[in-house]
Formats: structure tokens, C-alpha cells, sequence
């Protein structure tokens, strides 16, 4: 397990809507997973899920009591990042706010590099 407080940031915000989340579930052994894939409209995508497992090669931010990982994959399209958690009359939402994306859709889940 690696763990890293640089590759990405998780703002006081996003740890907080993440311990709710963990706290609806009824289950404090759940973790934020943060994932890029391909696809969307601009070619790349964040995917963001709770789960149990952590992998060996997963990447540990815990901020506040929660944590999120990153694949070693995934971290290479966000390192520098932070994940953040807005809340607007338009609706909340997590928001990745990652300078290597060079293009980014009106969404906001998708992107380019």
C-alpha cells in the first residue's frame, strides 16, 4: 500500500460528504475510490465509487478520517489534482479540479490530456 498526501488533494469539503456517505452506508471500512477510464466526450472519465478493497498498488489519501485511493494507473491523469465537493442551486456534486486536463465537458465528469 502506498500512501501520498501530493498525488491529489482532498478538500475539507469532499472529506466530509465522503464520512456522510461512509455514514449512510453503515459501514466505516469503506473507502472513496477515485478511477480515470476511457470514454465520455472528451476521451477520458472519473469514475467515483465506495468500496472495501484496497489493492496493492492503490494509492492512500486520508483526510479527516476517510480515505480515498487512486490506482497507479489512474494517479498518472490526476497527480496534482483535488477532489472537491460543491454545492450550488444547480445541484452538489463531486468536482475534479485536475491541471492536466487539457479539455473538459460541460458535465464536468469527462476530459482530455
Amino acid at each position: 500500500m502506498n500512501t501520498s498526501k501530493n498525488i491529489v488533494d482532498l478538500s475539507a469539503s469532499a472529506a466530509a460528504r465522503i464520512a456522510t456517505l461512509i455514514e449512510t452506508k453503515g459501514n466505516p471500512d469503506l473507502k472513496f475510490r477515485v478511477a480515470v477510464n476511457g470514454g465520455g466526450c472528451s476521451g477520458f472519465q472519473y469514475d467515483f465509487n465506495l468500496v472495501e478493497d484496497q489493492k496493492s498498488d492503490d494509492i492512500a489519501i486520508t483526510r479527516d478520517g476517510v480515505t480515498m485511493l487512486i490506482d497507479g494507473l489512474s494517479a498518472m491523469y490526476v497527480a496534482g489534482a483535488e477532489l472537491d465537493f460543491i454545492e450550488e442551486l444547480a445541484g452538489s456534486m463531486f468536482v475534479m479540479k485536475n491541471p492536466n486536463a487539457t479539455a473538459s465537458c460541460g458535465c464536468g465528469s469527462s476530459f482530455a490530456v
